[in-house]
């Protein structure tokens, strides 16, 4: 039974189908509340990420690219 817990392929094999189980686009609305920014810091952000889609008056935000973008500002660990 524990070993399920730290099997670490497994692991892996979760979080790679709760990815691809997410959406793929969200509104500013919607992205807003997902990464706890104000509308105006997200719209800096996604823009210099280049995540931004425009289609028939929707915004769309792409995910996968702007968390690509918001991993540069990941700091390591302190001891």
């Amino acid at each position: 039974m524990d070993e399920q817990y730290y099997d670490i392929e497994r692991r892996t094999a979760v979080k790679d189908t709760a990815r691809e189980l997410r959406r793929k686009f969200l509104r500013y609305k919607d992205a807003e509340v997902v990464y706890s920014m104000t509308h105006k810091k997200l719209l800096e952000l996604a823009g210099k990420a280049g995540a931004i889609y425009r289609i028939d008056g929707y915004v769309l935000l792409d995910r996968d690219i702007f968390d690509e973008y918001l991993e540069r500002f990941h700091e390591p660990a302190t001891e």
